[in-house]
C-alpha cells in the first residue's frame, strides 16, 4: 500500500463523507480516498499500480482483467483505511479516453480490448482524411478531428476485419463505462467519455447518426449517454468484499461492519482529462487556459459553444464535452510519452526521485533548444524506438543530435513547451479570447524544465498545481452528486484558497 502527500481543500461540511476515486491512466492507476469533514477534503492514495499495453502478433492490447483485479485491491485498501465504524459513501471511475470493451447481454467480453496506439486504424484514417467531403461532414457532426486513436476508427476496423462481431457483441462500453458496470451491474455510457469517440452529436447529448452510419457502428451497441452525477446503483456484493456477504436484491447486502455495504457507484466525468480540468481553480472570467500534462499534453479551455470553423478542423481542435454538457475545446500535444519512451534507450535513466531531479537539473543547465522538434503524430505516436524517431527527424532537417540523455530531455521539454504555446496561440485566434495564465496539472506540472519552457514559449505565466488532478476532479463530482457541495464553481472557489502552486514567469 502506498501513501502519498495529502491535499487539503476547505469546504463547508455538514457531515463527514468518504469517497473513493478510481483513476486509471495509460501508464499507471491509483485508488484515492477523499474524506470530507469539518469543512475540509483530505485525499489519501491507498493503492497505486502500473499499467502498460501488451503486444501480440503485431497488435497492442490492454489487460482488462488485470486492471479489474487492481481496482478491487484498491477498494479493499480504501475500506481498510477508514476509521472503525465509518463507511465509503461513493465511488467513481475515470480513465483515459477512446478505448472500449465489447460485451454481450450478460456483460461477458466478446473481443479483446485493443490499445489506442495500435496501428490498425491507419488505412481507415488515410481514407477519411483523403475524402474531404466525408472529413468535413464528420467534423461538422461530431466536432472531433480525424486522429488515429479515435474510437470511431477503432470500431470500424474491428467490424471490417471481424464481421462476426456484430452477432457476438450487443453493447459497446467505453472503459469507465465498463468498470462502472463491473462495480454496479448497470450498463450505461457516460457523456464526457462518449465525446472522445468521434461518434457523439456535437449539437446534442446523443449519438450522431451521420457518424454511426459512416463508420458502420450498430446503433444498438450504444445507449443515450448519462450525465455526470447519475447514481448507477450500490456496489455489487462480490466487489472488494471485506466481510461476510449474502446475495439478494440490488446492490450489496452485508453485515453492518462492512464499510462498502452502502457504497453508491456514481457516474463522474469518465474521461480523466475532464476530471483534471474540473479540479483546476479557474477564474470566472474565462481567461485561463488549461494544460493537463501526462502521457499526453491536453491544452484547452471551457466554452458554451463548440469551435467548428474550417480552421478548427485544420488545427485538430477536439470539442470534447464536460459531464454536464458544456464544451471543452482542446488540442492534443504528444506529451511526456516522448520522454518516457526515449528513456528506454538509456541505461543511465533515473531510477528514483533523486535521479529524476538530478537529470532535470542537468537538462536545465543546457542552452535553450534552437530548433525544436516538429511534433508530428505519425512520427512519434508509437514508433519502435522513440530515440531513433527523434534522431531521424533531426537528421532529415540536418540538425545536430543531442550528446547525452540530458540533451534529449532538454530537446523534448523545449519542443513540448513550443507545442503548448502553438496550441494556445491557435485557440486565441479561433476563439477571440485572450488568455492570461496557464493552469497546469499532471506529471508534467512537477517538471520545472517543462513548466518554464511552456512559460517562455507562450509568454504566459504557468501556475503549476501540486495535486492529483484527475482524482480530485473525480472526487469533486461525487461530492456534488451527494449534495455535499453545491456545484463545481463552489468547489473551485474553495480549492483556489488553499491549493499549493508554483508560478513560472516567462523569461525574455
Amino acid at each position: 500500500m502506498s501513501m502519498r502527500k495529502r491535499t487539503i481543500i476547505k469546504m463547508a461540511s455538514p457531515k463527514p463523507l468518504h469517497c473513493a476515486a478510481i483513476d486509471l491512466g495509460a501508464t499507471s492507476g491509483r485508488v484515492i480516498v477523499g474524506t470530507w469533514t469539518r469543512g475540509r477534503l483530505t485525499t489519501k492514495e491507498v493503492h497505486r499500480f502500473p499499467n502498460a499495453l501488451r503486444s501480440a502478433n503485431g497488435h497492442d492490447y490492454w489487460d482488462i482483467p488485470g486492471l479489474w483485479s487492481e481496482v478491487q485491491t484498491g477498494l479493499r485498501a480504501a475500506a481498510a483505511s477508514l476509521p472503525r465504524g465509518q463507511t465509503l459513501a461513493s465511488v467513481g471511475v475515470d480513465t483515459w479516453g477512446v478505448d472500449y470493451v465489447l460485451v454481450n447481454d450478460a456483460g461477458r467480453i466478446v473481443f479483446p480490448t485493443h490499445a489506442y496506439r495500435d496501428t490498425r486504424t491507419q488505412p481507415g484514417l488515410t481514407h477519411l482524411t483523403n475524402t474531404r467531403a466525408a472529413l468535413d461532414r464528420i467534423y461538422a457532426a461530431t466536432g472531433i478531428p480525424a486522429v488515429f486513436y479515435n474510437s470511431s476508427l477503432q470500431l470500424a476496423e474491428t467490424i471490417e476485419s471481424c464481421p462476426a462481431i456484430t452477432d457476438l457483441a450487443t453493447r459497446c462500453l467505453f472503459l469507465p463505462d465498463y468498470f462502472n458496470f463491473l462495480l454496479s451491474g448497470k450498463m450505461a455510457n457516460g457523456l464526457s467519455i462518449a465525446s472522445t469517440t468521434q461518434l457523439l452529436d456535437v449539437h446534442g447529448n446523443d449519438w450522431s447518426r451521420v457518424a454511426l452510419d459512416y463508420f458502420r457502428v450498430p446503433p444498438v451497441w450504444l445507449s443515450t449517454p448519462v450525465a455526470t452525477g447519475a447514481k448507477l446503483g450500490r456496489l455489487l456484493p462480490e466487489v472488494g468484499r471485506t466481510g461476510p456477504v449474502r446475495r439478494g436484491g440490488a446492490g450489496r447486502s452485508a453485515l453492518p461492519s462492512d464499510p462498502l455495504a452502502d457504497t453508491q457507484v456514481i457516474a463522474v466525468p469518465g474521461h480523466d482529462t475532464t476530471c483534471a480540468y474540473d479540479a483546476m481553480p479557474a477564474a470566472a472570467d474565462g481567461a485561463d487556459i488549461f494544460l493537463s500534462c501526462g502521457t499526453w499534453s491536453l491544452v484547452g479551455f471551457e466554452s458554451d459553444q463548440p469551435l467548428l470553423r474550417p480552421d478548427a478542423l485544420v488545427g485538430r481542435v477536439a470539442n470534447d464535452r464536460t459531464g454536464r454538457g458544456e464544451y471543452r475545446p482542446l488540442v492534443n500535444v504528444i506529451g511526456l510519452w516522448m520522454l518516457e519512451e526515449t528513456l528506454k534507450d538509456f541505461a543511465s535513466r533515473p531510477k528514483n526521485d533523486a535521479g529524476w531531479a538530478k537529470l532535470i537539473d542537468a537538462a536545465y543547465r543546457l542552452p535553450l533548444t534552437a530548433y525544436p522538434l516538429d511534433m508530428i503524430f505519425a512520427e512519434f505516436g508509437h514508433p519502435p524506438s522513440m530515440k531513433a524517431a527523434i534522431d531521424a527527424q533531426l537528421k532529415r532537417r540536418k540538425l545536430p543530435l543531442p550528446k547525452n540523455l540530458a540533451g534529449y530531455v532538454r530537446l523534448i521539454c523545449d519542443s513540448l513547451g513550443g507545442g503548448h504555446a502553438l496550441a494556445i496561440r491557435d485557440f486565441e485566434q479561433l476563439s477571440g479570447r485572450t488568455f492570461k495564465r496557464i493552469l497546469m496539472v499532471g506529471g508534467g506540472a512537477k517538471n520545472r524544465l517543462l513548466c518554464q519552457a511552456t512559460a517562455d514559449a507562450s509568454g504566459l505565466p504557468v501556475h503549476s498545481f501540486a495535486l492529483e488532478g484527475s482524482a480530485v476532479g473525480n472526487l469533486a463530482n461525487q461530492l456534488i452528486a451527494l449534495k455535499a457541495v453545491k456545484n463545481l464553481a463552489a468547489f473551485r472557489a474553495s480549492l483556489a484558497a488553499d491549493l499549493k502552486q508554483t508560478i513560472y514567469q516567462p523569461r525574455s
